[in-house]
């Protein structure tokens, strides 16, 4: 049975950034952040004027002084690349208790384009953390330097405790470059037999309609040759490093009506957290995802059998593969075989990331909304949108998808069940 705040809420518009991926010049976070509202304002018809809530990571204070905005709630909830499944939640929440009527969830991460601005326009300090934070004395004494360590540890659990192998996991990398040869916004776009590209001018990154110099379709055998990050980690193991902005407008039944595209309804929504200090985790084959996909499935009156799609959080062929498991979508230790089985691949019974993944086609840091803009594109049919996310014959047909992000070292876990309008 459905939860009293399910379906009281419908996304009705999910943009990005004019320039995401590798940009020739670099732009600020707030760049980013501000290009996708007014490109998801001027989609919807609904103005920056009437947003009354605004939801990101550490970032609405800045957002809404630059639009002029006096929001009735603000939300920097900030727990990693989940941050923004959870905004989805709490704008659920807060538009159901009728204190707010149009949210903005939004994000800008110049996750490339830092390296060359020194840390500025990130609204963060450029570097690593704090060194005498407890966390980072205790787990560096255990070899965990960085996230390619941290998700090693998982990896290499997955494959003592099930059976799995590096090539398993390898098949995830595959599946998911497949989607990104659909999608021209993807960093990894680029179709098979096209040959060679021209070289790379000075200080020309490719990406997006041109191609990527090492875009296109892969084997295993590539991602198996792919050279070492973390053993059993490999290169194409692990996500992109992009820039990416982006935003969805919420709101409730009435103001969906008003919107000039469709809405998609929240059905479900949860969240969780197992730890923080990798650890400090339990079983590094489980996550959060069990319990908050438990919590969003219950609101939604729904289960893992209903779902159509899925957009996963893919820092890591790993992160993908467990959470699967975590989801319901198959048995624990078999989650590889959503891919390999190709019920993820285009044409599947179960389409999987279908823009290509934080592995292939954009990855900032915190990837959550990613996965809210593909599951919108998707669920309201709006895919094809002038080349902005992919050619024809990528739409899906799907009416349902949960959505699941991650935070931390498999830590935080927020996840939704969206479902397209009637």
């Amino acid at each position: 049975m459905p939860g009293e705040a399910s379906m009281s809420a419908a996304i009705i518009g999910a943009a990005e950034a004019n320039d995401i991926g590798y940009p020739q010049t670099p732009k600020s976070s707030l760049t980013l952040h501000i290009e996708a509202i007014n490109n998801v304002c001027e989609m919807t018809g609904i103005p920056i004027k009437a947003i009354d809530g605004i939801f990101s990571a550490g970032w609405s204070p800045q957002i809404a002084e630059y639009l002029g905005l006096h929001p009735k709630y603000i939300d920097t909830t900030a727990v990693g690349g989940c941050s923004f499944e959870m905004h989805v939640h709490h704008a659920l929440a807060a538009i159901h208790a009728g204190v707010i009527d149009v949210a903005l969830v939004t994000h800008g991460e110049m996750g490339f384009s830092q390296r060359f601005t020194g840390g500025k326009g990130t609204g963060r300090p450029f570097g690593g953390g704090d060194p005498w934070d407890p966390g980072t004395q205790h787990t560096s004494a255990y070899g965990l330097g960085g996230a390619p360590t941290s998700y090693s540890h998982a990896l290499n659990r997955h494959m003592a405790r099930y059976g799995t192998t590096q090539e398993d996991f390898a098949e995830i990398a595959v599946v998911t470059r497949e989607w990104a040869t659909l999608n021209p916004r993807a960093v990894m776009y680029r179709k098979a037999g096209e040959g060679d590209l021209p070289p790379l001018e000075k200080g020309e990154w490719g990406g997006g309609k041109r191609g990527h110099t090492f875009g296109g379709p892969i084997t295993v055998d590539t991602v198996m040759n792919s050279r070492p990050i973390s053993w059993p980690i490999k290169l194409l193991d692990v996500c992109l490093v992009t820039d990416h902005g982006g935003a969805v407008l919420i709101t409730g039944p009435e103001l969906a009506k008003t919107s000039k595209t469709p809405p998609v309804w929240i059905a479900g929504a949860g969240e969780s957290i197992s730890h923080w200090n990798m650890l400090e985790m339990g079983e590094f084959t489980k996550t959060s995802a069990s319990r908050s996909a438990a919590a969003a499935y219950k609101m939604a009156g729904m289960g893992p059998e209903d779902m159509e799609m899925a957009m996963i959080y893919d820092s890591f062929t790993v992160t993908a593969g467990i959470t699967a498991e975590m989801l319901g979508l198959a048995p624990e230790g078999e989650g590889f075989r959503l891919w390999k089985d190709r019920h993820a691949a285009p044409g599947g019974r179960l389409p999987i990331n279908t823009n290509g993944g934080g592995l292939s086609f954009n990855h900032s840091g915190m990837y959550g909304m990613q996965l809210l803009v593909e599951a919108y594109r998707q669920l309201s049919g709006t895919a094809e949108d002038g080349g902005f996310s992919g050619d024809p014959g990528k739409q899906t047909s799907a009416r349902s998808c949960v959505v699941n992000g991650t935070g931390g070292s498999l830590s935080t876990t927020g996840t939704l069940v969206l479902v397209s309008d009637d």
